[in-house]
């Protein structure tokens, strides 16, 4: 089975540089996109044997997540943790009879750390909400987490250290989250693998010199690491500020 996440940034726009086209080729069972900055219907956007399962923000052209899969899923689930955090549209759940797919857009702790507390209130129930699922069966978690683990994850750890997306508390909630029952699909098949990122800035030619950050990825349960055969980012996809992963399960 294959498993693609990409924040694209605003779909509408994506629309315009090439998602189509990438769609077409990735051989997706299940697209699961971050940031969508739209309300279903919106555009016209007509994918032949895929359903689609759409979590809008309230606050139009904002955040949003949505899923599109070719396997009819069992039930699917959005949002948790009741009205808490509710009305941003940052997760979608979907249940398949092997494991659960979470799409998930992690708020960004922002400019002075503003948003920081309402993070780590956000990873802790997040935290649960997927341990909740692993005791029923497996999961599979993708989507923009929006913090680079390790400074082996990001170009320059040095000056962005205590930075949103590289702060110590962000840090250790992924640390805490891996603890609980789960496996970062791509640091488990490529350990020491330096200069892989999934977001640039768009300032400073940050993209053509790949001062980056790995902060999207696709976490499994550890009873399913013997099943992950790939794990990809795709760094030579345009079209947003963020590239597309991947994970391949047998």
């Amino acid at each position: 089975m294959r498993l693609v996440s990409w924040n694209v940034n605003g779909l509408r726009a994506c629309l315009g540089k090439g998602f189509r086209d990438f769609f077409q080729v990735s051989g997706a069972d299940a697209f699961c996109l971050q940031e969508t900055k739209m309300q279903q219907g919106q555009a016209e956007i007509d994918l032949p044997g895929y359903l689609q399962y759409w979590n809008s923000a309230m606050r139009k052209g904002y955040s949003g997540t949505a899923v599109f899969t070719r396997c009819k899923p069992i039930s699917v689930s959005y949002d948790f943790s009741g009205e808490k955090f509710g009305d941003e549209g940052r997760t979608v759940t979907l249940e398949y009879p092997e494991f659960f797919l979470v799409d998930v857009y992690t708020p960004n702790s922002q400019k002075d750390l503003a948003r920081l507390p309402y993070r780590m209130e956000w990873d802790d129930a997040f935290r649960g909400y997927l341990q909740s699922l692993d005791a029923q069966k497996p999961v599979v978690a993708c989507g923009d987490m929006n913090v680079a683990h390790e400074e082996i994850d990001l170009k320059n750890p040095g000056p962005n250290r205590g930075q949103a997306g590289f702060t110590d508390e962000e840090r250790q909630k992924m640390t805490l989250l891996l603890a609980s029952g789960f496996t970062d699909s791509f640091r488990f098949l490529h350990p020491a693998e330096a200069g892989a990122y999934t977001w640039w800035s768009y300032r400073f030619h940050a993209r053509k010199t790949n001062a980056g950050w790995r902060i999207d990825y696709f976490l499994v349960s550890n009873r399913l690491r013997g099943h992950v055969a790939e794990s990809n980012i795709r760094s030579d996809i345009m079209g947003s500020d963020h590239c597309p992963v991947e994970l391949v399960l047998n």
